[in-house]
């Protein structure tokens, strides 16, 4: 055990130790982490790409994740990686964005050709033998994300945002190989009479090449040996013999020895020094000029030797001719075509970073300094382009262009009131819908980090700038209509009161009657009228006593003088319980004096209300009156009070005593905000919806005072207290200055020069983008700057200007003497000339000039002669002679023989040298003829105004008169076409067409409204239009019409009478009338009557209307009973009103009335019961009431609105339960809730015609010359057809046929035979000469030739219009002309083809004339080319008859001709049949299987392996039948002769083996010896077969079933 100290220590040592292990654990680990840093053990690994944010277009970006991770696999901090290799975290991008699909496409080449598929894993085996149709293969196409304006490449990810990326691969079918298909050959060629070996030939020709790898086509050429040739004698063999020339060396200049010291050259075919000088001949001397070619001459030398016709050589002498061909000729020394440096590089065309899309490019010229002379190379190219690709981070993003547009300019309602009436014209405020316009330009996109800034707008830039869709320029819009207040009626009149009632002053007052607005009004000029009417009246009172009467109250006993309790309040002029002490006079009494009736009293009602007033004012010849009336209720008896007189039972009182000349107000419409400067210091404290550029104003307006029918009187007139307010706060509205675009660049000047002396502008402009408003800044006056181009350069004209000729130079005349022997100086020799370029000044220029302004360039040189000796000469021709006016006339010019030609008897051929030529006169007599078709119709350009830029379908531009034209060919007495101008100025023809106009629908103007159908609640007013004219021609169809009704249309709206509008009035009751007709009685029951009238509510100073417009159902009655009482009776009183019943018409509920008693009667009855009940019955005598709502009205517009936004109404009634419509007040007095909204705003949609733009300027002509040139103008829709508007016209291209201007163009003619220059055979030289004709362009090859001055410079000729070519000579192995090209024809699989083009084939092979030189034979050659049209063939194997197991087979094509090659050879049927082994047993053949059978009447007995063993005749059947001639037939063994004689015998004479049978003898026997002679025989030829069979042999199976006899 270790002590506890040491156990202490131990522990503290430990501890120790850990954490210094701890420590050096750290710093290793940190040691290790800087050598991993060290050793960049730590690399950057990037996450993919996000998604692209940001603006549209390339101006995108997109970022991605960094990490830093060890090369153990782990992450770690950033820090620990290289931060200078450091991937890019952020990258500009293309952000896709929906209206890039208008910009950005697919685009997929054509599918390449069909290749093979690789073969799977394996070997490969041979395709070929395998194939029966076709083979599996590929086929690819490039598929590329382009841009569609100028068909740049941009990256995939654009287009498959939009559409997936198509395939680039896709299986396909190869057919099998094909061999090469060649014709029959020809019929051999005729041998010719003669001695000696000679060969004939055929040919075929290629019909289509091989395909797909079949075999090459084979030898289109066989020779053989004529039959039995003669031989010749020896010696006397029969050959021909032909000059051979051979081809011309090249242009040679003489060497410096070949010149002696005389000047002339001296030949030397020694050397072949290099050393060359230039020699002129004496006679020539150089034209110097600074600046023209100069033309060396050389000469050139050829071979000739004589050939035999068997290809050998020959003497010279043995094809010596009159005249020796040439074997020197000048020259011109070759020059190759001479350029100029490449220009510099132009700057790369993408000078700006734009995201992915394509690179830029940039090019570099040069220019000819000499053009190719004496077949020297042609030119090169003269362009060079290449793409360029800019680098660099530093470079500026290029600028994005956006669509942006003006504000909306006003709203043009004219422009569809127009579109329906032609004639219209504005005659007031129009409002609805119309049409409104803004600009729409192209400029620079703003960065966002500039866009906040002030106001600050791009400059117009071109619109091809801008991609996508433009905006659009126009749109339909409304100017509200403005409807005026719809008001109340007026109220009755009021007391009259003060003026002021809390400052009451004077006696004069006023009285007022007031209406309210039912219904505000709508738009800027809409109008209330005013509210509150007047009059003025004196004594005035404010405040009145209103007092209510009790019951009278007896005083003493039950009846006499009484007295009644009356109740007073005092009111204001409102209505209102005030305080008694505001009442002026001193309280009415509390009661008043009246008298009950005692029983012998005479009874009187009380008195009724008072009438209405009959008149609402004074005039005067007339005042208001009001009347009350009693009655009689019972008569009075003896010793009673007795009854009033009559006059005393009414009473009259005048009312309505105003003046009839009310007095109102009458306001001016407001005037525009303005400023005010209490209310400016108010904006500085307070700001209105945080905009400090606006505020609040005031807006004033003046008032006046008016007297009805006389107009505005002094303002103190009118009660102050209704004064209208004269000022209001309003909003100020913003101003708003112009803003204008800043100018655009100035349009380009010419950078190149300009021809003649047209003085060249440039322009710029800018756009109004928002019009002043509100006193803002006015627009500037100019918008639209020009000025002159300064530094433009005027072209200059360059031409060419040649010298004249040379000299005739010749061969130098040692060089000539050396090769030809003679010395004569004459011959075909070269002249030059120089050319030089001048300027239209004279002035020397650049050869480079001429070149780049004219296509061409006069020739250089020519051949020339100088006559020898023996050729004729002449002189120069004449003029011609002069013409007359005649047409028909011709002029003529000659010329003469000179000198010793003037004897020569060839020079005399007129044919060969004519002396006289003859020319038809230049006639001006010209004849038009029309060509093409009729142009469309077109109309006159318009002079009419459009409105801001809008012009309307329908207006004289689009109908009516116009003109169309055709254009005509005009041609001179030849036929040859001739400019048009010659026979018309204009080159048309002309003649007045009609554009027939639409006619729209034409509907009557709207009648006036029907009056409601109901005079109380709500019904139905209608209005109507009826058809006037059909639309025709497209004119804008009819709504739908009700054909019953005329055609009418119908508009109807809900409509509401008040139910008191229209009431009866009534008089009073006259005095009853007793029926009893004695006189004593004057009681009892009798009858009373009354007026009834029907009155105008609004109107009661009118008289009665007609009892129509009153409710039927409420007619008062006119009569009634009554009853006066006697005097004895008990008087009551009339019944008071039936007590309300509860609102729920609770039939347990009850309504009661009463009434009291009047007088007692004498007896001691009872008096008649005093009150009354009854249940609450609903619909009986108690109703509930609710409020009606109609549907909503159609969208009813302004009358001076076509379409735009109208108002929806409904209407409200109130109907009691029992569904009668009564007045409103019902439903009001139980405060029933109403529907808010009475009145909908709505939209009519506006038909609007299309709106077309006007027509472009006409086009320039399609082709500059011919018969197909159009020219053509066009327009675009500026706004779709709405609704049912007039649709846009299809035609919105108008095409012209341009006048037939002559082409003139050089025409080359066909080869010339093969010139040798005197040999027979060999090399010589094609021309084909350049001519200048005129035709009409079209497909005809009709052309006529023309002067050549009217062509233009004359192409480079050198090559075009010479080539070398041969003549085989007799005995040479040569090539034949070129077969004509076969048919177009299609590759095919089952008779379905899948390519579009076809191909066709020519070929020429080789023709041998001698076997000594066919191994000298050119190869045959084959030529195919695409073509269309072609057709399907199919290549069948036919086969002749067998004849002796043979017969022909050949390969068919579908169209019938016999061909080599095409057929399968795999499916080649057998030519030669052929049995193994042969076919010998009588009777058989071999068949066409290639086995053995028996002939037709003989069947098969066949061994076990198959074979035949011999053939058996079948009993019963007809040898005649069996004998058919066949094939078989003829292959019968000879011992079917025998047969043939015992042909008729139905036993077999013979053995199977052929020989007689022996029963046949012993037919020749007789008798009994005969029979036992002929037994005996057949035992003994029995017994000697035996011994060769030693098994009986198995049966042989029949091929043919029979089932008669068979003797064996």
């Amino acid at each position: 055990m270790f002590p506890k100290c040491n156990l202490a220590v131990t522990g503290w040592v430990w501890r120790s130790m850990r954490k210094l292990f701890l420590l050096l654990s750290l710093l290793q680990s940190h040691a290790a982490h800087l050598e991993g840093k060290k050793d960049n053990q730590f690399i950057w690994k990037p996450g993919p790409w996000g998604r692209c944010t940001g603006n549209c277009g390339p101006g995108g970006s997109q970022s991605r994740a960094l990490w830093c991770f060890h090369s153990e696999g782990w992450t770690s901090h950033l820090s620990n990686c290289d931060e200078h290799s450091r991937p890019p975290k952020e990258r500009s991008c293309f952000r896709v964005c929906d209206w890039h699909r208008d910009l950005f496409q697919w685009e997929v080449s054509d599918w390449h050709r069909c290749v093979l598929a690789p073969p799977a894993l394996g070997p490969a085996r041979p395709r070929a033998a395998e194939c029966v149709t076709a083979q599996h293969g590929l086929q690819h196409r490039t598929v590329q994300c382009v841009q569609k304006l100028n068909r740049t490449m941009v990256v995939n990810e654009i287009c498959e945002h939009f559409a997936p990326q198509p395939p680039t691969e896709q299986a396909c079918l190869i057919p099998c190989p094909r061999d090469c298909v060649v014709s029959e050959f020809s019929p051999w060629s005729p041998c010719r009479n003669g001695c000696g070996k000679q060969l004939q030939h055929r040919t075929r020709s290629a019909i289509a090449p091989p395909l797909y790898g079949g075999s090459q086509c084979p030898n289109l050429t066989e020779s053989r040996a004529c039959d039995a040739p003669i031989s010749c004698p020896l010696g006397a063999e029969e050959y021909t013999f032909s000059l051979k020339v051979g081809p011309w060396s090249k242009c040679r200049l003489p060497h410096l020895k070949e010149l002696n010291l005389s000047g002339r050259p001296v030949l030397d075919f020694s050397s072949e020094s290099k050393e060359l000088v230039t020699f002129r001949h004496h006679s020539y001397k150089a034209h110097h000029h600074s600046k023209s070619w100069d033309v060396e001459i050389g000469y050139q030398t050829r071979q000739v030797w004589c050939t035999r016709s068997d290809g050998r050589n020959a003497v010279l002498s043995l094809c010596m001719q009159d005249s020796f061909p040439l074997t020197v000729q000048s020259c011109i020394m070759p020059k190759d075509c001479e350029t100029t440096e490449w220009s510099s590089w132009s700057p790369c065309s993408k000078t700006c970073r734009s995201g992915s899309l394509s690179p830029g490019f940039r090019s570099r010229s040069r220019d000819v300094k000499h053009v190719a002379v004496g077949g020297g190379k042609d030119c090169p190219e003269l362009l060079e382009k290449e793409a360029c690709i800019v680098e660099g981070e530093l470079l500026h993003l290029c600028p994005r262009y956006s669509w942006k547009t003006s504000e909306w300019k006003e709203c043009q309602v004219s422009l569809l009131l127009e579109q329906q009436y032609l004639h219209w014209h504005e005659t007031g405020p129009i409002c609805g819908g119309g049409i409104q316009t803004r600009e729409v330009y192209c400029a620079q996109s703003t960065p966002a980090s500039t866009a906040q800034r002030a106001k600050e707008v791009s400059r117009p830039v071109a619109k091809t700038l801008c991609l996508g869709p433009a905006p659009s320029a126009s749109q339909l819009c409304n100017i509200p209509c403005s409807t005026d207040c719809i008001m109340s009626s007026w109220s009755a009149w009021g007391p009259c009161v003060h003026e002021n009632c809390r400052d009451p002053q004077g006696r004069k007052g006023f009285r007022m009657r007031q209406r309210h607005v039912l219904m505000e009004s709508t738009g800027p000029a809409g109008h209330c009228p005013h509210l509150v009417e007047s009059v003025p009246c004196e004594d005035p009172v404010c405040y009145q006593w209103l007092t209510s009467e009790g019951i009278c109250i007896p005083d003493h006993g039950k009846c006499g003088p009484g007295h009644r309790i009356l109740k007073a309040v005092c009111q204001n002029e409102q209505g209102e319980d005030v305080s008694g002490s505001l009442c002026p006079a001193s309280p009415p009494p509390e009661q008043m004096a009246c008298e009950i009736p005692c029983r012998m009293d005479c009874v009187v009602s009380e008195w009724t209300e008072w009438s209405s007033c009959s008149q609402s004012c004074s005039s005067k010849n007339s005042d208001g009156k009001q009347t009350r009336s009693r009655t009689i209720l019972a008569l009075a008896g003896e010793g009673g009070k007795p009854c009033p007189p009559s006059q005393a039972l009414q009473e009259y009182r005048s009312c309505n005593d105003h003046s009839c000349m009310q007095l109102y107000w009458e306001t001016s419409p407001w005037g525009p905000c303005s400023e005010d400067t209490l209310v400016t210091a108010l904006n500085a404290t307070i700001g209105w919806n945080g905009e400090a550029t606006c505020g609040v104003g005031i807006q004033t307006r003046r008032v006046f005072c008016v007297k009805s029918h006389v107009g505005q009187v002094m303002t103190k007139r009118c009660p102050e207290s209704t004064r209208p307010e004269t000022v209001r706060a309003c909003l100020l509205p913003c101003k708003k200055d112009c803003l204008v675009t800043a100018f655009s660049e100035w349009t380009p000047c010419p950078r190149l020069c300009q021809p003649g002396n047209a003085t060249v502008k440039q322009s710029r402009y800018r756009i109004i983008i928002q019009e002043a408003a509100n006193g803002g800044q006015e627009c500037p006056d100019t918008l639209f700057e020009e000025r002159e181009c300064e530094d433009v350069s005027l072209c200059t004209t360059y031409r060419w200007r040649p010298q004249k000729w040379s000299p005739c130079v010749l061969v130098p005349e040692s060089v000539r003497h050396g090769a030809m022997g003679t010395s004569e100086t004459c011959g075909k020799g070269v002249q030059t000339r120089a050319v030089s370029c001048i300027s239209d000044n004279n002035q020397s220029a650049e050869m480079t000039e001429c070149l780049k302004q004219i296509n061409g360039m006069p020739p250089l040189m020519q051949e020339c002669i100088v006559p020898c000796r023996d050729d004729c000469t002449f002189t120069a021709w004449s003029k011609f002679t002069a013409c007359s006016t005649n047409c028909e006339t011709t002029r003529s010019r000659r010329r003469q023989l000179t000198g010793k030609s003037r004897k020569k008897e060839k020079c005399q051929d007129a044919d060969l040298y004519p002396l006289v030529e003859t020319e038809p006169c230049p006639c001006d007599v010209f004849t038009s003829h029309p060509y093409g078709n009729w142009s469309d119709c077109i109309l006159p350009e318009s002079r009419k105004e459009s409105h801001r830029g809008l012009r309307v379908q329908g207006d004289t531009k689009e109908c009516g008169e116009g003109m169309r034209f055709r254009a005509i060919a005009c041609s001179d007495k030849n036929g040859r076409p001739v400019d048009p101008v010659h026979c018309n100025s204009s080159g048309y023809i002309q003649e007045e067409c009609v554009i027939p106009c639409p006619f729209d629908c034409k509907l009557s103007d709207w009648s006036s409204w029907g009056s409601c159908s109901s005079s109380c609640g709500i019904g139905v007013r209608i209005r109507s239009k009826w058809l006037k004219e059909k639309p025709y021609n497209g004119g804008r169809p009819c709504p739908k019409l009700d054909l019953k009704n005329q055609g009418q249309v119908h508009e109807a709206v809900p409509c509401y009478s008040e139910c008191n509008q229209y009431s009866w009035v009534v008089e009073h009751w006259s005095p009853c009338k007793i029926h009893n007709e004695l006189r004593s009685l004057r009681c009892g029951g009798g009858t009373q009557s009354r007026k009834i009238r029907c009155m105008n509510a609004a109107d009661r100073e009118g008289g009665a209307v007609d009892n129509s417009l009153c409710n039927q159902d409420e007619i008062p009655p006119e009569t009634q009973s009554c009853s006066l009482l006697c005097p004895n009776e008990c008087v009551m009183s009339e019944w008071g009103p039936w007590s309300k019943c509860p609102q729920s018409c609770d039939p347990h509920t009850t309504q009661r009335r009463t009434r009291h008693l009047l007088r007692p009667s004498l007896s001691s009855r009872m008096c008649a019961e005093d009150s009354q009940v009854r249940p609450c019955l609903l619909n009986e005598n108690c109703f509930q009431f609710q409020y009606n709502l109609t549907e909503w009205s159609t969208c009813q517009l302004s009358e001076n609105a076509t379409c735009g936004q109208g108002i929806r109404t409904r209407l409200l009634s109130c109907v009691r339960s029992d569904g009668k419509t009564v007045a409103m007040d019902e439903c009001e007095q139980y405060n029933l809730e109403k529907p808010q909204r009475m009145n909908l705003h709505c939209l009519v949609e506006c038909v609007v015609n299309c709106q077309l733009s006007g027509w472009t300027a006409w086009t320039e002509c399609s082709q500059t010359c011919g018969l197909r040139g159009q020219r053509s103008r066009t327009r675009f829709i500026l706004m779709p057809t709405q609704g049912e508007g007039r649709p846009c016209p299809t035609e919105l291209t108008q095409h012209k046929t341009c006048p037939m201007i002559p082409c003139y163009s050089w025409v080359l003619s066909n080869w010339s035979a093969c010139k040798l220059e005197g040999g027979d055979c060999g090399e010589g030289v094609q021309t084909r000469s350049l001519s200048c004709v005129v035709h009409n362009g079209s497909i005809s090859p009709w052309t006529v030739r023309v002067d050549d001055a009217l062509c233009r410079e004359m192409p480079f000729q050198d090559s075009i219009l010479k080539q070398p070519c041969s003549v085989p000579c007799p005995g040479d192995c040569h090539l034949t002309e070129w077969s004509e090209w076969s048919t177009c024809e299609l590759t095919c699989i089952d008779g379905r083809s899948f390519e579009t083009l076809g191909r066709q084939s020519r070929s020429r092979t080789f023709i041998i004339q001698s076997f000594e030189n066919q191994d000298s034979c050119p190869q045959q050659v084959l030529e195919t080319r695409p073509c269309t049209g072609g057709k399907c063939y199919h290549y069948t194997w036919k086969a002749s008859l067998w004849n002796n197991n043979e017969r022909t087979v050949w390969c068919q094509r579908s169209d019938g001709i016999n061909v080599t090659g095409g057929c399968s050879p795999q499916a080649r049927p057998a030519a030669i049949r052929q049995c193994n082994p042969a076919c010998r047993k009588p009777f058989s053949y071999c068949t066409q299987g290639g086995v053995c059978g028996c002939e037709k009447g003989y069947t098969e007995i066949m061994r076990s392996n198959g074979l035949l063993d011999y053939c058996m005749k079948v009993p019963g059947s007809e040898d005649k039948k069996a004998d058919v001639k066949n094939l078989a037939g003829k292959n019968r063994p000879v011992n079917s002769k025998i047969h043939d004689i015992f042909k008729g015998w139905s036993l077999q004479p013979l053995d199977p083996d052929g020989r007689v049978k022996i029963w046949v003898y012993g037919v020749s026997g007789g008798g009994f010896l005969i029979m036992i002679f002929l037994v005996f025989t057949s035992y003994l030829v029995c017994k000697k077969t035996k011994p060769h069979q030693s098994t009986p042999p198995q049966q042989k199976p029949l091929t043919l079933a029979y089932d008669g006899d068979l003797d064996m």
